[in-house]
């Protein structure tokens, strides 16, 4: 379905309230907002500007967003009503006070059952990306760094403490699944969370405040932005802490497992440089980014303002409470070869195939049951139509075996943080995965 654009549509569709007469002259660039026209009209007079690279603002409305009103020029015969929307029209970002009349962001306050401890404005300011108003003080960047850090903290503990021999890219792979951005991004949706199609004052704080761009639009400007560490630095653009590999110009080199988890983030990945456009004056991102950096952000909110418990008990409801199948996320090349090492390091015997049950071996659906043995120790079952594909089922599933132990009582180490805590017991630490 084809969107429709109401700045097309004639004036005798649109009633006066809702008629966007001057959007146009919202568009330009600050520099070309410098002098008031004889012509213009009282609205037109107020989005002008005197200062080339000031933005208006409003001491009044709770939310100058870093500016000053002295910026912004109304005429004295101006309507308060005319006056009003020059002023929410030349803010980035919804104004504070625009938070606690918002019907959407007090549902979503009461969807997530949070206590009025947390205040519906702080909610507020989770729901502004950094792209839609460059302020620190207002948008979200603050508190998704920290909700980032908590979501990493909290994930690799529980991860490791319930599945302490799982190989590390495994537990990569967990971690993108419990706090991925596709993640976070399916539960941007299941909160009801909508994207605003173009931030401003005017907009419902209770829409999430982006400046989006199609990811397709983004790998065609920069086709290695993804896979090049050195292509942020090769643009100039300002890069994370840590994006910076040795030997970053061999790009042919491979990435090992240790480098991963020295240099790069919580997801094995290479740590990406900031935002598209970071040095104009208005740089995009994608949804899933912007979804993920919200949810990162509540989760930030809930820590500074209802403290380690709640953000704990926040993280195990909406995060850990996710049904996640570890077992396929295992990809063996050679498992016979991985089981024969893995038996040698641990001194075991070495690892035997040996029939347990077979039917239809001459029909065209034959069924073969084999078991891999250590001296006396089954370690691991599979059925096939083949006897190799079945040899190969077992090998892989005493992997498994081994890789998915799980202790009985899976105790985290933030569970001993705070006074009344238990005392701490040591968990189990292995020694790594199968080096071939």
């Amino acid at each position: 379905m084809k969107a429709l654009r109401l700045l097309r549509w004639s004036g005798s569709v649109l009633s006066p309230r809702t008629r966007p007469c001057l959007f146009h002259l919202l568009q330009q660039p600050l520099s070309n907002r410098r002098f008031l026209s004889a012509a213009a009209s009282p609205l037109q007079q107020a989005i002008q500007y005197q200062g080339q690279d000031q933005d208006p603002g409003d001491d009044l409305w709770g939310s100058s967003q870093g500016h000053k009103d002295d910026d912004l020029i109304i005429p004295e015969d101006m309507p308060q009503s005319l006056q009003k929307e020059a002023r929410l029209r030349a803010l980035p970002s919804p104004p504070i006070s625009a938070a606690k009349s918002s019907a959407k962001l007090a549902a979503l306050h009461a969807r997530l059952s949070f206590s009025p401890r947390l205040p519906i404005e702080t909610l507020a300011r989770c729901l502004v990306d950094a792209t839609a108003d460059p302020n620190p003080n207002f948008n979200n960047t603050s508190l998704a760094i920290l909700g980032r850090d908590l979501y990493g903290y909290y994930t690799s503990e529980a991860i490791l403490c319930r599945y302490p021999r799982l190989p590390t890219a495994v537990v990569f792979a967990a971690m993108a699944a419990y706090v991925g951005p596709k993640t976070l991004t399916q539960i941007t949706k299941e909160w009801g969370v909508e994207l605003v199609a173009e931030p401003g004052g005017e907009v419902d704080p209770g829409y999430l405040q982006c400046r989006r761009e199609d990811s397709m639009l983004i790998r065609k400007h920069s086709p290695n932005s993804d896979t090049d560490p050195t292509s942020a630095v090769e643009k100039g653009q300002p890069t994370i802490a840590g994006a910076n590999r040795p030997n970053a110009d061999q790009k042919t080199w491979r990435r090992g497992v240790s480098s991963m988890t020295v240099y790069d983030d919580e997801f094995g990945e290479l740590v990406k440089g900031s935002a598209r456009g970071a040095k104009s004056k208005e740089a995009t991102t994608t949804v899933e980014d912007a979804c993920a950096r919200f949810v990162q952000a509540v989760m930030g909110a809930v820590y500074l303002h209802r403290g380690k418990n709640a953000a704990k008990l926040f993280f195990k409801e909406h995060i850990l409470s996710r049904h996640l199948n570890v077992g396929k996320m295992f990809e063996f090349k050679q498992p016979t070869r991985d089981l024969s090492k893995l038996c040698a390091r641990e001194g075991f015997e070495s690892p035997v195939a040996r029939i347990l049950s077979e039917t239809g071996r001459l029909s065209r659906h034959p069924v073969f049951i084999v078991g891999v043995f250590a001296g006396r120790e089954k370690l691991g079952e599979g059925a096939g139509s083949s006897l190799n594909e079945a040899r190969i089922r077992a090998a892989v599933g005493a992997l498994k075996g081994w890789y998915l132990y799980s202790p009985l009582e899976v105790r985290v180490p933030s569970d001993v943080e705070g006074a009344n805590a238990r005392p701490w017991k040591p968990v189990l630490v292995d020694i790594g995965e199968i080096i071939v």
